[in-house]
């Protein structure tokens, strides 16, 4: 019986009556990647090393008020105890990219964050685990809306949403510099998900976005960069993206998700190298070793 068969089965078996929404982090497997072999003779990715200097010049001021109403851990939260939970979930994806278990995985500092299904929580956790990592003295995040079909990211913290990554995709004259925004967080930095294209899909698929992907983290090794992918259930963008980096972190909403649809999910990762799963929504009577409350926040 596999990880997660064993965490349906205890959450199917806990009590119901607790109103407390909660999260933990489970590992499920870890798998060698062979290397993509387009990416193994790409040229440097130009205008990338001026990325910091450039960003500068346009800082995007997060909504800290609606952040703080729907749910979301701020600088300013006084709920230590969900800040020392976000820490718990964090602290073994910041080991696998910085520390003793990155040993053997390619791109460990690229994190992807999706689910098999819409509402289960992605988003709201790719943006609380990178403010999470932002927060050390000397991690750097990089946060990108890779949702491009359904964005979310920029209006949820009140930033503008374009030009974004669709944009610098699609290659006219768009340089990476002109999609970073520095914001008001120190060690945060954000690329919208940018216009709605048609053919989103080839575009995540493409040569470019291999290039990026790779760039990303060879040339920043001190920055952590969160993808917010799409469910991977219901677009296939999730799975394309999900093969560009060297962890995955698969949101499952406890009690609502079928099991058939996690394994379903976690067959489309196979070839990762680091899947983790967060059980979100959980019952606070569960035996947990830490979890997070979900607030308000339903995408």
């Amino acid at each position: 019986m596999s990880i997660i068969e064993n965490a349906f089965n205890k959450a199917k078996n806990e009590e119901q009556t607790a109103e407390k929404e909660t999260a933990f982090p489970l590992e499920l497997s870890k798998v060698s990647l062979e290397p993509d072999p387009r990416q193994q003779s790409i040229p440097p990715l130009a205008h990338i090393e001026q990325t910091d200097s450039k960003s500068r010049e346009q800082t995007a001021n997060i909504n800290w008020v609606q952040l703080a109403e729907l749910g979301f851990v701020t600088p300013g939260d006084s709920n230590t105890q969900t800040i020392e939970e976000y820490r718990n979930i964090k602290r073994p994806l910041v080991n696998n990219a910085f520390g003793e278990g990155s040993a053997g995985i390619e791109r460990s500092n690229l994190i992807l964050i999706t689910s098999s299904v819409p509402g289960e929580g992605k988003t709201f956790t790719a943006i609380n685990l990178a403010m999470s990592i932002a927060t050390e003295r000397d991690k750097k995040v990089l946060l990108i809306d890779a949702d491009v079909a359904r964005p979310s990211i920029s209006k949820t913290l009140g930033i503008k949403s374009s030009p974004g990554l669709v944009e610098y995709l699609e290659g006219q004259e768009v340089e990476f510099s002109d999609i970073v925004l520095k914001t008001d967080m120190p060690g945060l930095r954000v690329i919208p998900a940018g216009k709605r294209h048609k053919h989103s899909t080839e575009l995540l698929s493409s040569n470019r976005m291999i290039l990026l992907a790779k760039q990303l983290s060879n040339r920043y090794p001190d920055r952590i960069v969160i993808f917010d992918s799409p469910p991977l259930l219901a677009a296939t963008q999730g799975e394309i993206l999900a093969r560009l980096v060297g962890q995955v972190v698969l949101v499952i909403e406890a009690e609502t998700t079928l099991q058939s649809m996690v394994m379903e999910s976690v067959n489309k990762l196979a070839s990762c190298d680091v899947v983790l799963a967060v059980l979100n929504k959980s019952r606070v009577g569960m035996e947990a070793s830490y979890y997070y409350k979900y607030g308000q926040y339903e995408h």
